[in-house]
């Protein structure tokens, strides 16, 4: 791994047919099992979707996004107790991780195995995009994916080389924008005018602004994108699921 790929990343939606080699893959594969989690118990799940059937199946639960179908690779990155629990029950001791507590850890495990997943993926000159819907229907995607109980889809990553190069680089808030020394400093008003400004006035977020008819980018986000209604909905909708999944 170089600078590049951690400096460079790009979100890629637009996949060529070039067949993914399986050396690749498992490159993938290993470098997502060696990330960092809790106790060393690896509590994720890597579901690798290939085949058009079920895709197809997949791509109304992430809203139609077409990298969905045209993406040669679609991973889903699971929060997964269930393996754990089984290998505690086989061996004759009670395992006690159906809580919040152990859903927040694996979750954790598995959005740190999904990174090293990407950065290797990029380093094999792939191109990758996330996809935030996997939450919004968790439970249809458990479906799909047979998922049992104890396993708890947490992010999509679409993965394949790219039709054509990236444009330019998805912009950023500052680093200091989110770095703070030793203790949290809360944000005043000058802050927060000095750290959005140059978001603010790219062409391309002023032109989302006017397209929508609204008077700001924050609105953009607020009424547009991620609304209050839809918020309520999904965060109700995929707490449900993991309490039941988990069983807490």
């Amino acid at each position: 791994m170089t600078k590049n790929e951690l400096m460079n990343h790009i979100s890629v939606r637009n996949f060529s047919t070039r067949i993914v080699e399986d050396t690749i893959i498992m490159k993938i594969f290993n470098a997502a099992i060696r990330a960092s989690n809790t106790g060393n118990m690896q509590l994720y799940s890597i579901i690798m979707s290939t085949q058009p059937k079920v895709k197809d199946d997949l791509l109304p639960l992430h809203f139609n996004q077409p990298m969905v179908k045209k993406a040669p690779l679609v991973f889903t990155f699971c929060a997964d107790i269930n393996r754990f629990n089984k290998w505690c029950k086989l061996r004759g001791t009670k395992p006690s991780y159906d809580n919040f507590l152990w859903f927040s850890t694996a979750l954790t495990d598995t959005v740190l195995a999904a990174e090293n997943a990407a950065v290797a993926a990029e380093c094999c000159g792939l191109g990758i995009c996330f996809l935030g819907t996997t939450m919004y229907n968790a439970e249809e995607i458990a479906e799909v994916l047979c998922l049992p109980k104890g396993v708890v889809p947490v992010v999509t990553m679409c993965a394949g080389y790219p039709e054509r190069k990236p444009y330019e680089l998805t912009e950023r808030l500052p680093y200091q924008a989110v770095v703070h020394f030793e203790r949290y400093r809360d944000y005043t008003d000058e802050d927060i005018n000095k750290y959005y400004s140059e978001l603010e006035n790219l062409d391309k977020m002023k032109n989302f602004v006017k397209e929508n008819n609204l008077n700001n980018l924050a609105e953009v986000f607020t009424q547009v994108r991620y609304t209050e209604e839809n918020s309520k909905l999904f965060s109700q909708k995929y707490l449900d699921f993991v309490k039941k999944s988990f069983e807490f």
